[in-house]
C-alpha cells in the first residue's frame, strides 16, 4: 500500500540526490530508528549504483565547494520571517513564513538548498517559478513573490497550502468512490488549465496534490510542485539552460509514463500527465499503484523501464479481487462499501476509463485531460463513457508485437499449409467438375442420337435426365440455356405431354428463382404454356412478373393485355393500354407495332388515344408491305379504322384481310366486316359475315378446354371481337364464346 509518510521510494529519491557521504546521516534522521525502512532504502541505493548513475552528481562533488549553511527558523528573507521548515526535496527546502508588509499573512517559501545551486537546479527552480506565475486556478498553488537570498540563491513565495496528500485525505475521511471521483475531476481541471498555459507537470503524484479544507468545510485539492514542469509551447520559462540528461529519469517511477521512462527520441507531451493521472485514479480506487515500484527498483532501472513501457497492469477491479481478505476489507471500509459491491462498482466503466488513461501507446490514451475528466463526469451522471475495452484485434496486435518471431514462424507454416490445401482442393474440384461435364456432354450426345434415330420417347427421357443433371451440376441459381429448355418443353407439348411440360418449368421456378430477374424468360415461357391450355388465371401472375422484369419488351405486354381481357380484369386492361401507347408510340418494327396496336383495340373504349393507336397500325401496314404476314397487318389496320368509326375504310381493309388463309386473321376480319356493315345499315351482309365468322371459329380454331397452342392471344382477340359482333348484331352473346371457369380478377 502507498501512503506512508516515510515511503522508501520517496526517501530513495531524496537520498540519491545527496552526496554519498551525507546519505548515511540523512537516512539515520529520516528513518527514525526504523531499521527495516533504512535497509530497504539502502538496497535501492545499492541497486541504483550498480545500474549506473542516472541522476546528476551532487553539486558539492561537481564544484568541490564546501556546503554552505542554510536558512533556519527565525531568519529573515526579504520581508518574510521563516517560522518553520515544512518540506524538503532533493534541490530545495520549503519554509512556512510570515509576511508583515504590505499584508500580514502566512506563506510558503521555497529556496534552493545551499550547495545545490547548480545551473540545472537553478534552471528547474526558475522554471517552476515561471510555470506557477503563468497559472491562475483555484486548484493550483498561487505564486505571490520571487527573489534571491543574500547569497544569491533563488526563492519564490507561494500561498501556504495546509493540507495532506489526496490519497491520505480520502482514506482518513472514508470518502465514497463518487466523492473521490468528483475531487479527482477538480484535479483534472487544474492540470488542464496548466496545459492550456503550455505547462506539463511531469510529476503528478499524491504528494504533489494536497487537500486543504476551506472555512466552509469543503475540501479543496491543490496541485503543487511544478519543479520539473516543461513548457509545451515556445514560450520561455527561464533564461537558464534546461535540458534532461540522456539517462536521467524525470518523475517518480510509480507514476511516470512510458515515454518518460523510455530512452527514446519521443518527446513528452500533455498525454504524459494523462498517464500519471490514470495512475492516481487507479490508486484512489484501489489504494495501490498499478506496479509495485519498490520491488522494481530493487532490480535496477532497466527493469523499471521494461515494466513501465511493456507490461500491461491488471485492471483496477482485478487488482481489488487479488487483494487479501484483510487488505480488501480495509480498502472497502475506507470507501464505506462492502467488498463485493466495491469490486462490482469498479468493474466495467471505471476499469475501462482507467485503462484508457494507462495505455502504453499514448495515441490510444485520452487526447486531453479534459477528455479524461469528461468521461469521469459521464460515469457519475450515468451516461455512456467514451472509453471502451480494447478490441480483439488490438489485443492480438499487442500479442504479436511481443512475440513477433513466434508469430512469423507460425504464419509462414500456416501459409504454406493453407496454400497446399487450397491448391490440392482446387485440383480435386476441377478434376471432378471436368469428369461430370464430360458425363453431361455424353448424355446430350446420346439424346441427339436417339432423336436422329426417331426414338422420340427415349430421346425425351434422356433430355429430362440431362436437364436434372445440369441443374445439379450448375445449381438452381441460374437458368439452363433457354433454347435447350424450349426444345424440351416444345417436344413435350408436341407429344401432348402438357403436364410434363409444366412440371419441368415448375421444377425450375422455385420461390427463389421467381424473384430472380435472370429467370424472366423461363417465367414468361410458363405463362405461355399455362395460357395455351386456357389456364388464364394461373398464367396471369407469371405474365405480370415477366412484365416487371422486362418492361421494355413488346412481347410481355402482348402477353398481359389478352390475359386481362380473358380474366375480365377490364379496369387493369384499360389502365395498361395508355401505358402501351406511351411507351411504344413511334415504334418502327412492323410486327411489334401490329401487336401493340391490336392489344389496345381488343375492346371498345379501351382507354388510349385512338389516333396514336391507329398510327402504330399504319406503321405495320406501311413498313410491312411485301411481307408474307401483310394481310395480318391489314386486319389490325381494319380494326383501328373500325374503332375510329371509319366504317367504309374498315370494310375495305377487312375484305382484303379475309383472303388470308390463317383462321384467326379471317375470323377477326369477318367480325370487323359484320360490325362495319351493321353500322352502315347493310344488315343482310352483316348477318352473313357474322355467320361466316362463327363457322371459322367453330370449325378451324381449337375449342376451349383443349390445347389452344401458341396462338392463344389471337384466340382471345378473335373471341372478344366475335362476342362484340354478336352483341351488336343479334343483341346477345352467343354461347359459343367461352371464357368460362375464371376465378376472381387479378390486379
Amino acid at each position: 500500500m502507498n501512503g506512508s509518510d516515510k515511503n522508501e521510494v520517496d526517501l530513495f529519491t531524496q537520498a540519491v540526490q545527496l552526496p554519498a557521504e551525507q546519505r548515511s546521516t540523512f537516512l539515520e534522521a529520516a528513518c527514525g530508528g526504523d531499521d527495516e525502512l533504512r535497509a530497504n532504502v539502502e538496497a535501492l541505493l545499492k541497486a541504483h549504483q550498480e545500474s549506473g548513475e542516472f541522476l546528476e552528481q551532487a553539486p558539492a562533488e561537481v564544484h568541490g565547494k564546501t556546503r554552505l549553511p542554510g536558512e533556519k527558523p527565525g531568519d529573515w528573507i526579504g520581508r518574510y520571517k521563516l517560522l518553520q521548515q515544512i518540506g524538503e526535496g532533493g534541490c530545495g527546502v520549503v519554509f512556512m513564513a510570515e509576511q508583515e508588509q504590505p499584508v500580514r499573512r502566512k506563506v510558503a517559501i521555497k529556496i534552493v538548498k545551499p550547495g545545490m545551486d547548480t545551473k540545472m537546479v537553478i534552471a528547474r527552480f526558475e522554471a517552476e517559478r515561471q510555470a506557477l506565475a503563468l497559472m491562475d486556478h483555484p486548484n493550483i498553488a498561487h505564486v505571490l513573490d520571487a527573489g534571491a537570498t543574500e547569497s544569491g540563491r533563488p526563492y519564490f513565495v507561494m500561498e501556504l497550502v495546509r493540507g495532506i496528500k489526496i490519497t491520505d485525505y480520502c482514506d482518513q475521511n472514508s470518502l465514497k468512490t463518487t466523492a473521490r471521483l468528483e475531487m479527482f475531476g477538480e484535479v483534472c481541471d487544474a492540470v488542464q488549465h496548466a496545459h492550456q498555459k503550455g505547462i506539463i507537470h511531469r510529476d503528478l503524484k499524491p504528494s504533489n496534490i494536497l487537500v486543504t479544507t476551506l472555512p466552509s468545510g469543503k475540501p479543496l485539492a491543490k496541485v503543487i510542485d511544478f519543479g520539473i514542469a516543461k513548457a509545451t509551447t515556445d514560450q520561455r520559462l527561464t533564461d537558464k539552460t534546461l535540458f534532461t540528461a540522456f539517462e536521467l529519469l524525470i518523475g517518480t517511477p510509480a507514476y511516470m509514463s512510458p515515454e518518460q521512462a523510455a530512452l527514446s527520441s519521443v518527446d513528452v507531451d500533455t498525454r504524459s500527465d494523462v498517464y500519471s493521472l490514470g495512475v492516481l485514479l487507479y490508486e484512489l480506487l484501489t489504494e495501490t499503484t498499478p506496479f509495485d515500484t519498490k520491488e522494481l527498483l530493487k532490480r535496477g532501472l532497466d527493469e523499471v523501464r521494461r515494466v513501465v513501457c511493456n507490461v500491461e497492469p491488471p485492471r483496477p477491479s482485478t487488482r481489488l479481487s487479488m487483494l487479501g481478505a484483510v487488505d480488501l476489507t480495509t480498502v472497502s471500509r475506507h470507501r464505506q462499501v462492502e467488498p463485493p459491491r466495491l469490486i462490482r462498482d469498479v468493474r466495467g466503466d471505471l476499469d475501462w476509463i482507467v485503462m484508457k488513461a494507462l495505455e502504453k501507446d499514448r495515441a490510444r490514451r485520452y487526447a486531453t485531460v479534459n477528455g479524461f475528466a469528461m468521461d469521469i463526469r459521464r460515469y457519475l451522471t450515468g451516461d455512456a463513457v467514451a472509453a471502451s475495452p480494447p478490441s480483439v484485434l488490438y489485443r492480438l496486435r499487442k500479442l504479436f508485437t511481443r512475440n513477433k518471431l513466434l508469430f512469423c514462424s507460425l504464419g509462414i507454416i500456416f501459409l504454406l499449409l493453407s496454400t497446399a490445401l487450397i491448391v490440392t482442393g482446387r485440383l480435386l474440384i476441377h478434376e471432378r467438375f471436368a469428369r461430370q461435364l464430360g458425363d453431361l456432354f455424353r448424355m446430350e450426345a446420346m439424346a441427339e442420337k436417339l432423336t436422329r434415330e426417331g426414338k422420340w420417347n427415349e430421346a425425351m427421357g434422356m433430355r429430362l435426365e440431362v436437364f436434372a443433371f445440369r441443374a445439379k451440376l450448375f445449381g438452381s441459381e441460374h437458368p439452363p440455356p433457354f433454347e435447350y429448355l424450349v426444345n424440351i418443353v416444345e417436344t413435350l407439348i408436341h407429344q401432348s405431354r402438357y403436364d410434363d411440360a409444366e412440371s419441368v418449368l415448375n421444377t425450375l421456378l422455385t420461390s427463389a428463382a421467381i424473384r430472380n430477374p435472370e429467370f424472366a424468360d423461363v417465367i414468361l415461357l410458363r405463362a405461355h404454356i399455362l395460357a395455351s391450355r386456357g389456364k388464364w388465371a394461373e398464367a396471369m401472375p407469371d405474365a405480370l412478373r415477366a412484365l416487371e422484369y422486362r418492361p421494355t419488351e413488346p412481347n410481355t405486354y402482348h402477353t398481359v393485355a389478352p390475359l386481362q381481357v380473358a380474366t375480365t380484369n377490364l379496369d387493369a386492361y384499360r389502365a395498361l393500354c395508355p401505358k402501351i401507347v406511351a411507351r411504344f408510340r413511334g415504334i418502327a418494327d412492323p410486327s411489334a407495332a401490329d401487336k401493340m396496336a391490336k392489344d389496345c383495340l381488343i375492346l371498345p373504349a379501351s382507354g388510349p388515344d385512338l389516333n396514336s393507336v391507329a398510327a402504330m397500325a399504319e406503321t405495320a401496314v406501311t413498313a410491312g408491305k411485301g411481307m408474307s404476314v401483310y394481310p395480318l397487318f391489314q386486319y389490325c389496320k381494319a380494326l383501328a379504322e373500325y374503332r375510329q368509326g371509319h366504317w367504309s375504310e374498315a370494310i375495305s381493309l377487312a375484305t382484303n384481310a379475309v383472303q388470308n388463309s390463317w383462321p384467326y386473321s379471317r375470323a377477326g376480319s369477318l367480325a370487323i366486316l359484320a360490325m362495319s356493315e351493321h353500322h352502315l345499315n347493310q344488315l343482310a351482309g352483316a348477318r352473313a359475315d357474322l355467320a361466316r365468322c362463327e363457322q371459322v371459329v367453330q370449325q378451324e380454331m381449337p375449342q376451349f378446354g383443349g390445347f389452344l397452342g401458341y396462338d392463344w392471344r389471337d384466340w382471345i382477340i378473335v373471341h372478344a371481337l366475335l362476342a362484340e359482333a354478336q352483341t351488336l348484331i343479334e343483341g346477345h352473346t352467343a354461347s359459343s364464346l367461352r371464357f368460362e371457369q375464371q376465378p376472381q380478377k387479378h390486379e
